[in-house]
Protein backbone atom coordinates (compact mmCIF):
# COMPACT_ATOMS: atom_id res chain seq x y z
CA UNK A 1 0.00 0.00 0.00
CA UNK A 2 1.28 3.44 -0.89
CA UNK A 3 0.34 6.84 0.51
CA UNK A 4 -0.01 10.12 -1.34
CA UNK A 5 -0.36 13.77 -0.35
CA UNK A 6 -1.55 16.34 -2.89
CA UNK A 7 -0.73 20.02 -2.37
CA UNK A 8 -2.32 22.47 -4.78
CA UNK A 9 -2.36 26.23 -4.87
CA UNK A 10 -1.42 29.37 -6.80
CA UNK A 11 2.10 30.46 -7.77
CA UNK A 12 4.25 31.68 -4.90
CA UNK A 13 2.17 30.11 -2.13
CA UNK A 14 5.14 28.08 -0.85
CA UNK A 15 3.97 24.72 -2.16
CA UNK A 16 7.43 23.45 -3.10
CA UNK A 17 9.06 24.46 0.18
CA UNK A 18 6.27 22.91 2.24
CA UNK A 19 6.02 19.75 0.13
CA UNK A 20 9.76 19.10 0.33
CA UNK A 21 9.78 19.38 4.11
CA UNK A 22 6.77 17.12 4.52
CA UNK A 23 8.27 14.50 2.22
CA UNK A 24 11.51 14.59 4.19
CA UNK A 25 9.69 14.24 7.52
CA UNK A 26 7.70 11.24 6.29
CA UNK A 27 10.43 9.66 4.18
CA UNK A 28 8.29 10.04 1.06
CA UNK A 29 9.41 10.99 -2.44
CA UNK A 30 8.81 14.63 -3.31
CA UNK A 31 7.53 15.04 -6.84
CA UNK A 32 7.68 18.64 -7.99
CA UNK A 33 5.19 18.55 -10.85
CA UNK A 34 5.77 22.22 -11.54
CA UNK A 35 9.43 21.44 -12.19
CA UNK A 36 8.36 18.75 -14.65
CA UNK A 37 6.24 21.28 -16.54
CA UNK A 38 9.08 23.76 -16.41
CA UNK A 39 11.43 21.12 -17.83
CA UNK A 40 9.04 20.59 -20.71
CA UNK A 41 8.81 24.37 -21.15
CA UNK A 42 12.60 24.65 -21.19
CA UNK A 43 12.62 21.99 -23.89
CA UNK A 44 10.28 24.12 -26.00
CA UNK A 45 12.38 27.24 -25.35
CA UNK A 46 15.57 25.52 -26.52
CA UNK A 47 13.73 24.31 -29.63
CA UNK A 48 12.48 27.87 -30.30
CA UNK A 49 8.82 26.86 -30.17
CA UNK A 50 6.47 29.86 -30.14
CA UNK A 51 3.84 30.06 -27.40
CA UNK A 52 1.12 30.25 -30.06
CA UNK A 53 2.20 26.97 -31.70
CA UNK A 54 0.23 24.43 -29.67
CA UNK A 55 0.56 21.83 -32.41
CA UNK A 56 4.35 21.91 -32.30
CA UNK A 57 4.27 21.55 -28.51
CA UNK A 58 2.00 18.53 -28.81
CA UNK A 59 4.28 16.86 -31.33
CA UNK A 60 7.54 17.72 -29.59
CA UNK A 61 6.46 16.58 -26.12
CA UNK A 62 6.44 12.99 -27.37
CA UNK A 63 10.23 13.29 -27.71
CA UNK A 64 10.70 14.48 -24.12
CA UNK A 65 11.73 12.09 -21.39
CA UNK A 66 11.51 13.84 -18.02
CA UNK A 67 12.60 12.18 -14.81
CA UNK A 68 13.31 13.15 -11.22
CA UNK A 69 16.31 11.85 -9.33
CA UNK A 70 17.88 12.68 -5.99
CA UNK A 71 21.57 13.51 -5.74
CA UNK A 72 23.06 14.27 -2.34
CA UNK A 73 19.56 14.58 -0.98
CA UNK A 74 18.56 17.22 -3.54
CA UNK A 75 15.98 16.82 -6.28
CA UNK A 76 17.36 17.04 -9.79
CA UNK A 77 15.25 17.18 -12.92
CA UNK A 78 16.50 15.49 -16.06
CA UNK A 79 15.34 16.20 -19.60
CA UNK A 80 16.41 13.55 -22.11
CA UNK A 81 19.29 12.58 -19.84
CA UNK A 82 20.49 16.15 -19.17
CA UNK A 83 20.25 17.78 -15.76
CA UNK A 84 18.25 20.95 -16.48
CA UNK A 85 17.54 21.94 -12.87
CA UNK A 86 19.59 25.19 -13.06
CA UNK A 87 17.47 26.48 -15.94
CA UNK A 88 13.97 25.89 -14.58
CA UNK A 89 13.53 29.12 -12.60
CA UNK A 90 14.42 31.62 -15.31
CA UNK A 91 11.83 34.29 -16.06
CA UNK A 92 11.56 33.13 -19.68
CA UNK A 93 10.59 29.63 -18.58
CA UNK A 94 8.31 30.94 -15.83
CA UNK A 95 6.36 33.19 -18.16
CA UNK A 96 5.80 30.43 -20.72
CA UNK A 97 5.04 27.63 -18.23
CA UNK A 98 1.38 28.62 -17.73
CA UNK A 99 0.86 28.56 -21.50
CA UNK A 100 2.48 25.14 -21.81
CA UNK A 101 0.32 23.81 -18.96
CA UNK A 102 -2.82 24.46 -21.04
CA UNK A 103 -1.66 22.14 -23.82
CA UNK A 104 -3.67 18.94 -23.63
CA UNK A 105 -1.01 16.69 -25.16
CA UNK A 106 1.66 17.97 -22.77
CA UNK A 107 -0.58 17.52 -19.74
CA UNK A 108 -1.59 13.99 -20.67
CA UNK A 109 2.01 12.90 -21.02
CA UNK A 110 3.12 14.39 -17.73
CA UNK A 111 0.06 13.22 -15.77
CA UNK A 112 0.70 9.69 -16.99
CA UNK A 113 4.27 9.83 -15.65
CA UNK A 114 3.12 11.29 -12.32
CA UNK A 115 0.38 8.72 -11.75
CA UNK A 116 2.73 5.88 -12.57
CA UNK A 117 5.17 7.09 -9.92
CA UNK A 118 2.43 7.42 -7.29
CA UNK A 119 1.40 3.80 -7.78
CA UNK A 120 4.82 2.51 -6.80
CA UNK A 121 6.06 5.04 -4.21
CA UNK A 122 4.82 7.05 -1.23
CA UNK A 123 4.70 10.57 -2.66
CA UNK A 124 4.07 14.20 -1.91
CA UNK A 125 3.11 16.10 -5.07
CA UNK A 126 2.52 19.81 -5.47
CA UNK A 127 1.08 21.71 -8.39
CA UNK A 128 -2.13 23.24 -9.71
CA UNK A 129 -4.36 20.20 -10.27
CA UNK A 130 -2.94 17.35 -8.21
CA UNK A 131 -5.98 16.80 -6.03
CA UNK A 132 -8.48 17.43 -8.81
CA UNK A 133 -6.82 15.59 -11.67
CA UNK A 134 -3.51 13.81 -11.06
CA UNK A 135 -4.24 12.17 -7.69
CA UNK A 136 -8.02 12.39 -7.20
CA UNK A 137 -7.83 9.65 -4.55
CA UNK A 138 -4.91 11.08 -2.56
CA UNK A 139 -4.92 10.28 1.16
CA UNK A 140 -4.70 13.99 1.94
CA UNK A 141 -5.43 16.99 -0.25
CA UNK A 142 -4.33 20.50 0.73
CA UNK A 143 -5.06 23.77 -1.03
CA UNK A 144 -2.23 26.06 0.06
CA UNK A 145 -2.59 29.76 -0.65
CA UNK A 146 -1.60 33.24 0.50
CA UNK A 147 -2.58 36.76 -0.53
CA UNK A 148 -1.01 38.15 -3.75
CA UNK A 149 0.71 40.82 -1.66
CA UNK A 150 2.27 38.21 0.62
CA UNK A 151 3.38 36.07 -2.29
CA UNK A 152 4.89 39.08 -4.06
CA UNK A 153 6.83 40.05 -0.93
CA UNK A 154 8.24 36.52 -0.67
CA UNK A 155 9.29 36.52 -4.32
CA UNK A 156 10.80 40.00 -3.99
CA UNK A 157 12.86 38.87 -0.99
CA UNK A 158 14.02 35.76 -2.84
CA UNK A 159 15.16 37.74 -5.88
CA UNK A 160 16.83 40.58 -3.98
CA UNK A 161 18.79 38.06 -1.91
CA UNK A 162 20.19 36.84 -5.23
CA UNK A 163 21.05 40.45 -6.16
CA UNK A 164 18.43 40.46 -8.92
CA UNK A 165 16.86 43.86 -9.53
CA UNK A 166 13.07 43.72 -9.44
CA UNK A 167 9.95 45.75 -8.71
CA UNK A 168 7.55 44.41 -6.08
CA UNK A 169 4.49 45.98 -7.73
CA UNK A 170 5.34 44.35 -11.05
CA UNK A 171 5.83 41.02 -9.28
CA UNK A 172 2.42 41.32 -7.62
CA UNK A 173 0.76 42.20 -10.92
CA UNK A 174 2.44 39.22 -12.60
CA UNK A 175 1.19 36.95 -9.80
CA UNK A 176 -2.37 38.23 -10.18
CA UNK A 177 -2.21 37.74 -13.95
CA UNK A 178 -0.82 34.23 -13.57
CA UNK A 179 -3.55 33.33 -11.07
CA UNK A 180 -6.16 34.47 -13.58
CA UNK A 181 -4.62 32.42 -16.39
CA UNK A 182 -4.37 29.32 -14.21
CA UNK A 183 -7.94 29.61 -12.93
CA UNK A 184 -9.46 30.30 -16.35
CA UNK A 185 -7.59 27.76 -18.45
CA UNK A 186 -9.79 25.19 -20.17
CA UNK A 187 -7.82 22.12 -19.17
CA UNK A 188 -7.59 21.31 -15.44
CA UNK A 189 -7.99 24.87 -14.14
CA UNK A 190 -6.58 25.79 -10.74
CA UNK A 191 -9.26 25.22 -8.11
CA UNK A 192 -9.64 23.77 -4.66
CA UNK A 193 -10.79 20.14 -4.65
CA UNK A 194 -14.04 19.62 -2.77
CA UNK A 195 -12.33 17.39 -0.19
CA UNK A 196 -9.16 19.50 0.14
CA UNK A 197 -8.26 21.36 3.33
CA UNK A 198 -7.75 25.10 2.77
CA UNK A 199 -4.52 26.39 4.33
CA UNK A 200 -3.88 30.14 4.09
CA UNK A 201 -0.20 30.72 4.88
CA UNK A 202 -0.33 34.54 4.74
CA UNK A 203 0.23 34.79 8.49
CA UNK A 204 1.91 31.42 9.09
CA UNK A 205 5.56 30.45 9.19
CA UNK A 206 6.91 27.52 7.17
CA UNK A 207 7.32 25.20 10.16
CA UNK A 208 3.84 26.06 11.38
CA UNK A 209 2.35 25.08 8.01
CA UNK A 210 4.40 21.87 7.88
CA UNK A 211 3.34 20.85 11.38
CA UNK A 212 -0.31 21.47 10.60
CA UNK A 213 -0.27 19.44 7.37
CA UNK A 214 1.58 16.57 9.04
CA UNK A 215 -1.08 16.55 11.73
CA UNK A 216 -3.79 16.41 9.10
CA UNK A 217 -2.08 13.48 7.40
CA UNK A 218 -1.65 11.50 10.61
CA UNK A 219 -5.35 11.95 11.36
CA UNK A 220 -6.24 10.44 7.99
CA UNK A 221 -3.63 7.70 7.83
Amino acid sequence: MTYSIAIDGPAGAGKSTIAKKIAKELGFIYVDTGAMYRAMTYFFVTEHIKKEDAGAMGRLCENADISIKYQNGEQQVFLNGENVTPYLRTEEVGNLASVVATNGDVRRKLVELQQKLAKSENVVMDGRDIGTCVLPHADLKVYLTASPKTRAARRFKELTEKNILCNIEEIENDIIDRDKRDMEREISPLRQAEDAVLVDSSDMGVEEVVSYILQLFMERK
